[in-house]
C-alpha cells in the first residue's frame, strides 16, 4: 500500500512541478506527506535540519553566487562577456559542444557536480546567453558535462568500487574512460543538434540587453578577474601549483579581493555584494536543494527507493537491462548517483558481471542519471543561474544524456 501512495505522490509531484508550481512548495509538501502517512512524521523535518547545514554544498554555491555578485558589481562580468562573445560569433554551432566539454574537463578537476556547476556556471552560462544562446539550453550546455569527476581518482564511486574489487582506482578509471569520454561527447553533440532544432542556438537576447555591445572598451585585466577561482582551482587540483590546492570558497574570496585591487571600487560595496549574493543563493538555490532533502526522506520512509532497487535485483528476466538501466533510474528519481553505486555493485554476481564492471556500469548509469534529474542540486544551480525552471534544463539534456548512457553501457558490456 504504502508503494502505490508513493508512487501515486511522486506522480503528482511531476504533474505540479510541469505546470510550474512552486517548487520549494510543492517537494517540501510532498516529503511531510509522506513522511506522515509512513508513521514518521519527523522523518522529514529532520531531513529539513540535516539539509540546511550541508556544509560542503553550502560553502560552494554561496561563495560562487557571492563572487558571481561581485563580478556584477566590479563590471569585470562584462568585460569577459564582451571580450569572449566576440570570439564565440565566430564559433557558431561550437559554443555549445565548447562549454559542454570544458565543464566536463574542469569537473575532472572539481569533483563535486554542485561545486563545479556554480564554479563553470557562473562564467559560461551567462556567455552563451549573451552570445543569443537561449537560457534554457545555455544551463543544459553546462550541466550535460558534469560527469567529468568519472575520471578523478579522488571521486568516492572509483573509491567504493575499487574496494569491492580489490584493485587500483587507477585500473577502475581506465576501464570505463572510454565510455565517459563517448558518452559526453555523445550528449555534446545531440544537445547541438537540439539546439538547432529548436531555433535555440542563436538570436536569444537577455530582456534589457542587446547582447555583444561591439564598442564597448574590453580591459583585459579586468576580463580576467571572473576567470581567477577556476584558474586557481585547476592549477591546485592538479597539483601543477601545489601551493594553490584549496577548497572552492577560499579561491572564491582570493578572486574577490583580486578584483577589488583591480578595479579599486568601492570595498564596503563589494563586500555588500559578496554577502548579498550568499544569501540570494541559499534562498533560491540551497532553499530548493533543502526541499529535494525532505522529499528524498518521504520516498525513504516509505520504502519506494528501496523497493524499486529490491525489484530490480530480483528481476531476472531483465537482470542485464535492470543493470544498466536500474541505477539511471534511481538516480534520475533521487537525484543522486551516489545511491546506485552503493546499492548495485555489490550485487555484481546476481547480474552476472565482474565486480569493476558492475561498479562501473553502476557509478556511469548514476552519474548520468543524476545529470538529467531536475531535483539534483547541479541541475537546480545551473537553472537559477539562467533564471529557468530546472525541468526546462533537463528537457533538453534528456535524448542526449540517455544516448550517451546507451553507448557507454555498450562498451563496458562488449
Amino acid at each position: 500500500m504504502f508503494l502505490i501512495i508513493g508512487a501515486l505522490v511522486v506522480i503528482g509531484v511531476i504533474y505540479l512541478l510541469l505546470k510550474r508550481h512552486e517548487s520549494r512548495m510543492v517537494l517540501i509538501a510532498a516529503g511531510i506527506l509522506m513522511c506522515c502517512i509512513a508513521g514518521k512524521p519527523m522523518a522529514s523535518l529532520d531531513a529539513f535540519a540535516k539539509s540546511m547545514t550541508n556544509a560542503g554544498l553550502i560553502t560552494s554555491v554561496c561563495s560562487c553566487m557571492g563572487f558571481a555578485w561581485c563580478m556584477k558589481y566590479t563590471g569585470c562580468d562584462k568585460h569577459l562577456v564582451v571580450a569572449i562573445g566576440k570570439v564565440l560569433k565566430k564559433m557558431g554551432f561550437l559554443l555549445i559542444p565548447g562549454a559542454t566539454l570544458a565543464t566536463f574537463v574542469v569537473n575532472i578537476a572539481i569533483p563535486s557536480a554542485a561545486g563545479c556547476s556554480a564554479a563553470v556556471g557562473v562564467i559560461f552560462i551567462p556567455i552563451m546567453m549573451s552570445a543569443g544562446i537561449h537560457p534554457a539550453m545555455a544551463a543544459a550546455a553546462v550541466k550535460s558535462g558534469t560527469y567529468g569527476s568519472m575520471l578523478n581518482p579522488g571521486l568516492v564511486h572509483n573509491a567504493v568500487i575499487a574496494k569491492l574489487a580489490g584493485v587500483q582506482i587507477t585500473d577502475v578509471i581506465a576501464n570505463h574512460m572510454l565510455a565517459t569520454v563517448a558518452g559526453v561527447i555523445v550528449a555534446a553533440a545531440v544537445l547541438t543538434v537540439l539546439a538547432v532544432v529548436l531555433k535555440e542556438n542563436r538570436g536569444f537576447a537577455p530582456e534589457g540587453e542587446a547582447g555583444v555591445d561591439e564598442n564597448f572598451g574590453i580591459n583585459p585585466l579586468f576580463a580576467v578577474m571572473p576567470l581567477v577561482p577556476v584558474i586557481i582551482l585547476l592549477l591546485g587540483s592538479t597539483k601543477l601549483v601545489p601551493a594553490l590546492k584549496m577548497g572552492v570558497p577560499h579561491a572564491m574570496v582570493i578572486g574577490a579581493i583580486l578584483s577589488l585591487a583591480v578595479t579599486r571600487k568601492n570595498p564596503v560595496e563589494l563586500t555588500k555584494s559578496f554577502f548579498d549574493g550568499m544569501g540570494d543563493a541559499y534562498a533560491n538555490i540551497i532553499g530548493i536543494i533543502i526541499s529535494v532533502g525532505v522529499f528524498v526522506a518521504g520516498l525513504n520512509a516509505l520504502g519506494l527507493i528501496k523497493a524499486l532497487i529490491n525489484w530490480m535485483l530480483n528481476s531476472t528476466g531483465i537482470v542485464k537491462i535492470a543493470a544498466t538501466f536500474g541505477p539511471f533510474v534511481l538516480a534520475l528519481i533521487s537525484g543522486s548517483g551516489d545511491a546506485a553505486t552503493v546499492a548495485f555493485t555489490p550485487h555484481a554476481a546476481q547480474f552476472g558481471l565482474e565486480t569493476m564492471n558492475m561498479g562501473s556500469i553502476a557509478a556511469l548509469g548514476g552519474t548520468l542519471g543524476r545529470t538529467i534529474s531536475p531535483i539534483a542540486g547541479a541541475t537546480i544551480i545551473c537553472a537559477g543561474i539562467a533564471g529557468v525552471d530546472p525541468m526546462e534544463v533537463c528537457k533538453r539534456n534528456a535524448l542526449g544524456i540517455t544516448l550517451a548512457l546507451v553507448v557507454g553501457m555498450i562498451l563496458l558490456l562488449l
